[in-house]
């Protein structure tokens, strides 16, 4: 996860992947509607390319799809059947959006901080109009702090810049065709109950929950996540309970997937 001990962010290299990749919403929610998980993940990608189930003319393009999907998805067991208990259950979509987007983020790195490091700055300040300029102005920093493996040509700075731009505008952090501005981040409770089990998992600390950074993902402040889980709670979705400094979170669920689950029937 990013920001965790196991993958400091300041030993990490950014990468160029997002060029191949895009929020690609409706293909995975294609992939988890036709998951088999009596399958492994090779046999359920292998049957895919068979199947050609996104309908794409080019096998490379179903390869960069099938590779984004295993880095963003595929890479925890009980988060790709959490997936596919909220999509084969009906999960909200708008819901479902939020979580993909904010696994997409776990797994790219570039991505994540464009959001947490930039884009929420903007947020905290009052700045709503994002350009091409505001985000080649960041990643080109990051070239000249070592934070890519070797310099990137014009060209994959220029594209990197679009895609994040696209990327960002499709999962609902952006709005607009040419001129990008912040959107209003709506994050429906069911979808932060579920990101708050899956980071829970992470941080026992009830009191780190509160203030995890990967809140920042969608510009939420120490005020609202509190806010969050107060209406998670009254809708008994966890158990909330703070008495000065002690933060007491818990979940009706022992793992991701018994919790997917139970949320999808409280959404029928």
């Amino acid at each position: 996860m990013p920001g965790t001990s196991e993958t400091p962010l300041s030993s990490t290299v950014y990468t160029s992947k997002i060029i191949k990749a895009g929020a690609l919403l409706a293909d995975t929610k294609t992939m988890l509607a036709q998951w088999d998980e009596s399958l492994s993940v090779s046999e359920n990608l292998n049957r895919f390319r068979r199947e050609n189930i996104f309908g794409k003319a080019s096998r490379s393009r179903i390869e960069d799809i099938l590779a984004i999907f295993r880095q963003r998805y595929l890479k925890s067991e009980s988060v790709t059947r959490s997936l596919t208990a909220l999509v084969q259950g009906g999960f909200p979509s708008e819901a479902l959006d939020r979580i993909l987007y904010f696994f997409a983020a776990q797994a790219d790195l570039l991505l994540h901080d464009v959001v947490t490091e930039v884009l929420a700055h903007f947020h905290a300040i009052g700045k709503v109009d994002v350009t091409a300029g505001d985000i080649r102005a960041a990643l080109t920093r990051w070239m000249g702090e070592g934070k890519v493996a070797r310099q990137w040509s014009e060209n994959t700075l220029v594209r990197s810049t679009r895609e994040l731009l696209s990327t960002l505008r499709d999962f609902g952090i952006l709005q607009g065709s040419v001129h990008k501005r912040l959107a209003p981040v709506y994050l429906p409770v069911e979808a932060f109950a579920y990101m708050a089990f899956y980071l829970r998992q992470h941080q026992p600390s009830g009191k780190r929950l509160l203030d995890d950074p990967e809140w920042q993902l969608f510009f939420l402040s120490h005020q609202a996540v509190e806010q969050f889980f107060f209406e998670a709670h009254q809708h008994h979705l966890l158990e909330y309970q703070a008495a000065g400094s002690i933060i007491r979170i818990t979940f009706p669920s022992n793992s991701l997937e018994e919790y997917a689950y139970a949320l999808t029937q409280r959404t029928h």
